[in-house]
């Protein structure tokens, strides 16, 4: 057979028959929370979830305490120096505190933050030896992973949305912006629908009813799934529960979420 034909056989193959990409899982981590669920690992104020699955391997928000962080990775088995890429909510101590033990550890990251926060935290970052990234739109992180970009008045935050094939993925830190705002964001940037939102949900200051108005937002906006924790309280967590049923998941520090064949 001349070599050219060959050649045009070869490639009309490798149209036809492209080669088989095994599906990626997604799963996500609680490493820092004040709610508990591994009994080895200590509970703080505050927020951090390990992303593993996307093209980056990611930590969002870092919790209060450096120390606690840390030693909580260590026991999950998470090494720090996979790590390539920080997410930071917003300025609040027990999102962002643990910042410069992060760093110490493994400063060949990342640091993507809101445009808003104040110079030291910038400083800081770059002190370490980190790349700096200010968000204030929404903005492309990596392969399927995105931030909301700034959200809210007097507290700007950002919130993590990944593209996943059972829809999309949103973490919040406190959701200062309202969580149902922060997920009509989402679906506002990708047109499509949310099939995860965990986090903290800024609700443990509200009562009941204002608390089931906010449930039945979320719930209009089509979220499959609900994973509140931190801040949500632990009311809204039993409303969440009763109005989700199977699909709540109860979170707390240690608890991991898997997506299956999520990319």
């Amino acid at each position: 057979m001349p070599k050219l034909n060959w050649l045009i056989l070869v490639l009309i193959f490798a149209i036809l028959f492209p080669p088989l990409v095994a599906a990626r899982d997604l799963e996500l981590t609680i490493v820092y929370d004040n709610n508990p669920y591994d009994r080895n690992l200590e509970t703080r104020w505050g927020f951090s979830c390990f992303v593993k699955g996307p093209e980056k391997s990611i930590i969002f928000d870092v919790g209060g305490e450096g120390s606690v962080l840390l030693e909580n990775m260590k026991k999950l088995k998470i090494d720090p120096k996979e790590v390539d890429v920080v997410v930071l909510s917003h300025i609040h101590y027990d999102h962002i505190g643990g910042l410069s033990d992060f760093l110490g550890v493994n400063p060949d990251v990342t640091v993507y933050m809101p445009k808003s926060l104040p110079r030291r935290v910038k400083e800081e970052v770059k002190a370490a030896g980190a790349k700096l990234v200010e968000v204030h739109k929404p903005s492309k992180i990596c392969e399927d992973v995105y931030s909301t970009g700034e959200l809210g008045g007097w507290i700007k935050e950002e919130s993590l949305i990944i593209k996943t094939a059972k829809g999309l993925v949103v973490i919040t830190g406190c959701a200062h912006p309202g969580v149902v705002n922060i997920v009509k964001k989402a679906k506002e940037i990708f047109d499509s629908e949310v099939y995860l939102v965990l986090g903290g949900f800024h609700l443990c200051w509200m009562n009941s009813w204002q608390i089931k108005g906010i449930i039945n937002g979320v719930k209009k906006e089509g979220v499959e799934k609900a994973a509140p924790c931190h801040c949500s309280g632990d009311l809204a967590r039993k409303l969440f529960e009763k109005a989700y049923g199977k699909n709540f998941i109860s979170v707390g520090v240690g608890k991991s979420i898997k997506v299956e064949n999520a990319f």
